[in-house]
This record gives C-alpha cells, sequence and structure tokens, in this order.
C-alpha cells in the first residue's frame, strides 16, 4: 500500500468488512479482527465514524461514540503504517471531532506508545494526571 495520491476523507461511509480487517491488522489491533461481528456492529453503533482513503484504499479511521451532549470519545484513531506521518492522523481527529465541538467531554483511552502524549497534546488534549486542580481519575476494565 501506497499512500501518493491525495487523500480523500469521508464521514459515516463504512468500510468493507475485508477493508475494516485490513487496516485494524496493519496496526496490530488483533483483539478486535478476532471478533469481526462485534467490530462490526461497532462501527454501525458509532456516532460518527471518518475514513481516510488515498488511490480508493482504506489508509485510516476514526470513530466517536457519545451520547451527543455532555461526552464524544474517540474509541479508535488507525492510520496505516505506510501512510504516517502526512497529517491524516490529524485531519481524521478534527474531522471526527467536528459534530461535538459545543460538546464538554472529548476522552480517549490510548497505550503508552512513543509519540502518543505529543501527539494528543498537539490537538489540544491534556493527560488526566497532568490537570491542574481537577482531582480526576480514570478508570477502566478490559473483560477477556
Amino acid at each position: 500500500m501506497t499512500c501518493d495520491d491525495e487523500v480523500r476523507y469521508d464521514i459515516d461511509r463504512l468500510p468493507s468488512r475485508d477493508e475494516t480487517r485490513a487496516l485494524y491488522d496493519s496496526v496490530g489491533w488483533g483483539a478486535y479482527t478476532d471478533d469481526m461481528d462485534a467490530l462490526i456492529r461497532g462501527l454501525e453503533n458509532s456516532a460518527v465514524v471518518v475514513t481516510a482513503r488515498s488511490g480508493g484504499e482504506l489508509v485510516g479511521l476514526a470513530r466517536i461514540v457519545s451520547d451527543r451532549a455532555t461526552i464524544a470519545y474517540l474509541q479508535d484513531i488507525l492510520v496505516h503504517p505506510s501512510c504516517r506521518r502526512r497529517g491524516i492522523a490529524t485531519a481524521l481527529v478534527t474531522r471526527a471531532f467536528a459534530p461535538f465541538e459545543r460538546v464538554r467531554q472529548h476522552v480517549l483511552l490510548t497505550d503508552a506508545e512513543p509519540g502518543q502524549r505529543a501527539f494528543y497534546e498537539s490537538l489540544g488534549f491534556t493527560e488526566i494526571r497532568d490537570l491542574p486542580g481537577q482531582g480526576c481519575r480514570s478508570f477502566v476494565r478490559f473483560n477477556p
């Protein structure tokens, strides 16, 4: 896969099952593709799904889970490894959150890969432990 062509972004045009599997597998998210039916239902039930295509091929995806009033949660942001560092992730996140600009809480949970913090901070996010005087905690539970 190459990203030599212009990147086109679509909102709420879901990728095919095969495209979805290929993109998620390309970034090593096999825990999602182990149950493709659940992943497809997750995409279908998301508040917003934004895709990025180059030369007609799916190269990126972001999706938001939201109540559309008080919280918008960035569930997934993926860019094919061969297409990184081209502004695609930034464009996906910006487009995904656009319908929720008046929603108070924009939230995400991510792993501790190097570079993650700087990327999300560049988009205006603050790591919860760095919020001054908020006394916030973040909890998560993963089912096996």
